[in-house]
C-alpha cells in the first residue's frame, strides 16, 4: 500500500514525505511544481508531475500504486490574494478537492488527511480556540477550506471515508536537518518575510496593523513548527488507519508569539537589523489567534518537539541562507 501526498512538493508537503517514508511508508508525491520544487521531494519518493483536479490522473495513481490514503497539501494559501482573487481559490481549494474526494472514494480509498486552516473560524471566536467554536471565515481562503471539510463530512457520512481535517494556525520553520524548507519565491508567511529581510532578499517588513488589543500592539500568532505538524499528519494518518472515526482538531502549541517578538527574535539571532514599517490592517486579520491543541494531543500519539520561538527561528534561517544553493 501507498500514501499519496498531493502538494508533496511543496513547503508542509515535502516535510510530509519525509515523515512518511521515516516510518516506512510507500510514498507517492503528485504536484504540478507552480509553488513547489522538483528537488524538495526526497529521493526516496515517487515524484508525479500533474494537476490534482485531473481526476483520471488521480484514479491511474490510487489504482495501480495501490494507494490506500491520501493526504492532501495542494493549493492556494495566500489569505489577501484569496480577497483579490476568489475564483482561483474556490478552484484551486473546493473544486479541486471535490474531484481528489470522489477519486478517492471511487478508488476504494479509506482514510484521507486534510490540510485545513484556523481561518475557517468567526472573527470573534473565544480564545484559545477549541474546534467547536464557530465556524465563519472572512476570506475566500477560510471559506474555501470550509467548503472541503464539509465535503468530506458529507462523503464520510455517505461513503464511509474516514478523514482527520487538521486546522492549522501558523506554520513556520524548516527542516531541522535541511534536507526541505519553506522555499517558495514571493512567500507571505510572517517569519520567511522576516527572514528574507534579515538576509538582505527583502527592503523590510510591514507590521499590518499596531493597534491591535495586545501587549505590544501587533497580532499574535500560534506558531507551530512544520516538522511537528507533518508529524501530526503521519500521527492521524495512524490513527484512521487503525479504525478511529473522522475528526477536526487544531494544530498549534496553544501560546502566542506577537508579530514584534518574531522580528526581535529574527534580529536577535541573525545578528541584523532592518527596516520595518508600519502598515494599515489587511482585510481578514485578526488580533489574537491561538489554538487548543487538546483534542490533537489526547487523540494522537503526538506531543511536540519543537515548541521553542528560537529554535523555529533558528531553523529557518538556516535554511533561507543555503536556499540559493538549491535553485
Amino acid at each position: 500500500m501507498a500514501v499519496l501526498v498531493t502538494g508533496g512538493a511543496g513547503y508542509i508537503g515535502s516535510h510530509a514525505v519525509l515523515d512518511l517514508l521515516a516510518s516506512g511508508e510507500r510514498v507517492i508525491a503528485l504536484d504540478d511544481l507552480s509553488t513547489g520544487f522538483r528537488w524538495a521531494v526526497a529521493p526516496q519518493a515517487e515524484l508525479v508531475v500533474g494537476d490534482v483536479g485531473d481526476q483520471k490522473l488521480v484514479a491511474d495513481l490510487i489504482r495501480t500504486r495501490e494507494i490506500d490514503a491520501v493526504m492532501h497539501f495542494a493549493g492556494s494559501v495566500v489569505v489577501p490574494e484569496s480577497v483579490a482573487k476568489p475564483l482561483r481559490y474556490y478552484l484551486n481549494n473546493t473544486a479541486k478537492s471535490r474531484t481528489l474526494i470522489e477519486a478517492a472514494v471511487q478508488g476504494g480509498v479509506k482514510n484521507f488527511v486534510f490540510s485545513s486552516t484556523a481561518a475557517v473560524y468567526g472573527p470573534d471566536v473565544e480564545q484559545p480556540v477549541v474546534e467547536g467554536a464557530e465556524t465563519a471565515p472572512v476570506t475566500p481562503y477560510g471559506r474555501s477550506k470550509l467548503m472541503t471539510e464539509t465535503m468530506l463530512a458529507d462523503t464520510a457520512a455517505a461513503h464511509g471515508l474516514r478523514y482527520a481535517a487538521l486546522r492549522y494556525f501558523n506554520v513556520a520553520g524548516s527542516d531541522p536537518d535541511l534536507r526541505t524548507g519553506h522555499s517558495t519565491k514571493g512567500a507571505t508567511h510572517l517569519l520567511k518575510v522576516v527572514v528574507e529581510a534579515a538576509l538582505g532578499k527583502r527592503a523590510g517588513v510591514d507590521v499590518f496593523g499596531t493597534d491591535w488589543d495586545t501587549p505590544d500592539g501587533t497580532g499574535v500568532r500560534d506558531f507551530i513548527h512544520v516538522s511537528d505538524l507533518t508529524r501530526a499528519h503521519v500521527a492521524a494518518l495512524a490513527y484512521l488507519r487503525n479504525g478511529g472515526r473522522s475528526i477536526v482538531a487544531n494544530c498549534g502549541y496553544g501560546r502566542g508569539y506577537s508579530v514584534r517578538q518574531v522580528i526581535d527574535a529574527v534580529e536577535r539571532l541573525s545578528g541584523r537589523s532592518f527596516q520595518v514599517r508600519n502598515a494599515p490592517r489587511r482585510t481578514g486579520d485578526l488580533g489574537l489567534v491561538v489554538s487548543d491543541p487538546s483534542l490533537l494531543r489526547a487523540t494522537f500519539d503526538w506531543a511536540p518537539r519543537h515548541d521553542d520561538l528560537d529554535f523555529i527561528v533558528r531553523t529557518a534561517l538556516a535554511w533561507e541562507e543555503q536556499l540559493g544553493k538549491r535553485r
